[in-house]
């Protein structure tokens, strides 16, 4: 009960926030990069052992550099992900600028269901959101549930204020065939981490063996739905490009694990362009392979 309550205040505390322009929340985040980064060391050991291993030709200084931006963007980014439930689709339309997104529009004409996915790099938020009012078909996003409920209502809210239902990453393919009749859209975060036990598809990522998960793939080659990739890029302070670009166009033609790949590479390109703005701070490489004589996919 008493955990419950102090969810409630953080909630009521997100809602004031939500309530205040983006010229006074970005300041306060820029004030937040300092406890969080000096005082609490937010994930810092992770954070530095992810970018020296990802980058191992760059010094240490560079490597320091480049993990305080991405302490002050992540702050950004929260301040950005806040104000959600207070930000209009007019205001979305105008801070997220999508290119080639007119390449998917033959495949809805025609009735084709597609897929589209991305990686934690920019305002992955933002992008879902504005995408889900672009398009003319029920869009689905595939999400990681947050532990705690009340928390986990109100983001849930907040993603779908346009319109975007949020399906549990368990209930994926509940979702999918439940949508068979209808013209949709699922959209995916590809770069999660799958548990221990559902490690079994590795590829080279970042220098790194990375083990993926290989769901949106099968889908795609069961379905036979064209996957889409969102590349994403900060412009500026509150504003986002995004290009879309065709991933698998025909599922059926490419090899075993060819599709997952080519996002992998993709996303790594992004990556390599602007570091700062991919989410270092989640436990990528926390699995290993048991083998040491791995196959880099």
């Amino acid at each position: 009960m008493i955990k419950k309550g102090f969810s409630y205040l953080g909630i009521s505390f997100l809602n004031f926030l939500a309530l205040l322009p983006l010229s006074i929340l970005y300041p306060m985040a820029a004030l937040c990069y300092y406890p969080m980064y000096y005082l609490l060391r937010y994930r810092r050991k992770v954070v530095r052992e992810n970018l020296c291993n990802s980058f191992p030709e760059k010094p240490l200084p560079e490597i320091i550099r480049v993990e305080k931006q991405f302490y002050k963007y992540l702050c950004e980014l929260s301040a950005e992900i806040v104000k959600i439930p207070g930000l209009s689709k007019q205001e979305f339309d105008r801070r997220v600028r999508f290119s080639n997104l007119d390449i998917v529009t033959p495949y809805f004409e025609k009735g084709q269901s597609i897929l589209v996915c991305t990686g934690h790099y920019g305002n992955w938020e933002w992008g879902m959101l504005t995408f889900g009012f672009k398009v003319p078909a029920a869009s689905y996003v595939i999400y990681k549930p947050v532990n705690n409920q009340q928390f986990d209502q109100w983001f849930l809210k907040s993603r779908s204020k346009f319109g975007n239902q949020l399906v549990s990453m368990r209930q994926t393919l509940r979702a999918i065939a439940g949508s068979r009749e209808s013209l949709s859209v699922f959209a995916f975060a590809g770069d999660q981490t799958p548990v221990k036990h559902e490690a079994r598809h590795w590829l080279t990522f970042l220098h790194q063996p990375t083990a993926v998960l290989t769901g949106m793939e099968k889908i795609s080659l069961q379905t036979g739905r064209p996957v889409f990739y969102f590349k994403i890029n900060r412009v500026r302070r509150g504003h986002y490009h995004i290009d879309c670009i065709p991933l698998a166009t025909n599922p059926a033609t490419t090899a075993p694990g060819e599709i997952t790949a080519r996002s992998f590479r993709i996303l790594e390109e992004m990556i390599k362009e602007a570091p700062p703005y991919w989410l270092w701070s989640h436990r990528r490489w926390k699995h290993k392979p048991e083998n040491p004589t791995w196959n880099p996919a």
